[in-house]
């Protein structure tokens, strides 16, 4: 690689000197760090992208959602909320919901309820959901905690691979003026710093989206137990035991007397098919 191909950074003074310098393990050691930068900005910038859309979308999602008293009103509109962790949530939820309500629903008083063991799958579903998204979020990011613990590490390497090269070459060379160890050490401690601009960048970004990441999980689980809360609130049967047996009560009387009333009419319309035929035999 000569001067004119080498990165403008590289190509200015100590850095081009110092990469001149360093020796073919320092060389693949750069390598390996360049390796690991490409994959730790390529993590920034894709999850920099999915956080300020998440953030985006959620906050559309919000207002339209607090915006309605049905907690299924927004499910029916054909609007979409794509990117927005809490809107998957809520989907997930809704459609469980509608399920219920569709193959298991409890009528009460002319009104669709869905019973407590329904709404527990409804929870599971959000809570499954929430889990879902939460790893959504943090896909990606062990690539920029290894590059922020890595990064250094593989450059000391390199850099103590150089000066044990430096060192035995001037040991060889029964020489130890400072012309002859300061190539090799500028070589050696390239590798240190390579390590260091791919850290130091990996490390903001990390802590900054780490916490982002949090504060949308927190989010996120806030809106299920509000969302859940909302649901058993408008669709649950919560009505108390007592109220439920004598209910189970009324509709088995009524079931009884349409049992009974049915019965008697079938004994009145054998005895009046039995009547006129003796009749006729005492005849």
């Amino acid at each position: 690689m000569t001067p004119s191909t080498l990165p403008p950074l590289l190509a200015s003074g100590a850095l081009q000197f110092a990469f001149e310098k360093s020796t073919v393990e320092g060389k693949i050691t750069i390598g390996t760090l360049v390796i690991v930068s490409l994959f730790s900005w390529t993590v920034i910038l894709t999850k920099a992208r999915q956080l300020w859309i998440a953030r985006r979308e959620a906050k559309r999602f919000f207002a339209s959602y607090r915006a309605t008293r049905d907690p299924l009103e927004l499910a029916r509109k054909p609007e979409d909320f794509d990117g927005a962790p809490a809107y998957e949530l809520y989907v997930a939820g809704a459609d469980e919901l509608e399920y219920h309500l569709k193959n298991h629903a409890v009528e009460i008083k002319g009104q669709q309820r869905v019973s407590t063991a329904s709404f527990d799958s409804v929870k599971v579903a959000l809570e499954r959901t929430a889990s879902q998204q939460a790893l959504s979020l943090e896909k990606g990011m062990i690539v920029l905690s290894t590059a922020v613990a890595g990064g250094p590490f593989i450059g000391l390497l390199g850099t103590v691979w150089g000066v044990m090269e430096t060192f035995s070459g001037i040991a060889k060379a029964n020489s130890a003026s400072l012309t002859t160890m300061a190539p090799g050490v500028a070589g050696a401690l390239i590798a240190t710093v390579i390590g260091l601009l791919v850290a130091i960048p990996a490390m903001f970004a990390y802590n900054f989206m780490v916490t982002s990441i949090r504060a949308i999980t927190q989010e996120l689980d806030a809106f299920a137990t509000e969302f859940a809360t909302s649901i058993e609130h408008t669709y649950v049967d919560n009505r108390p035991l007592g109220e439920e047996i004598n209910e189970a009560n009324r509709g088995l009387a009524v079931q009884l007397t349409e049992a009974n009333r049915a019965l008697g009419d079938r004994i009145v319309g054998a005895l009046q098919d039995f009547n006129p035929a003796a009749s006729a035999g005492s005849r």
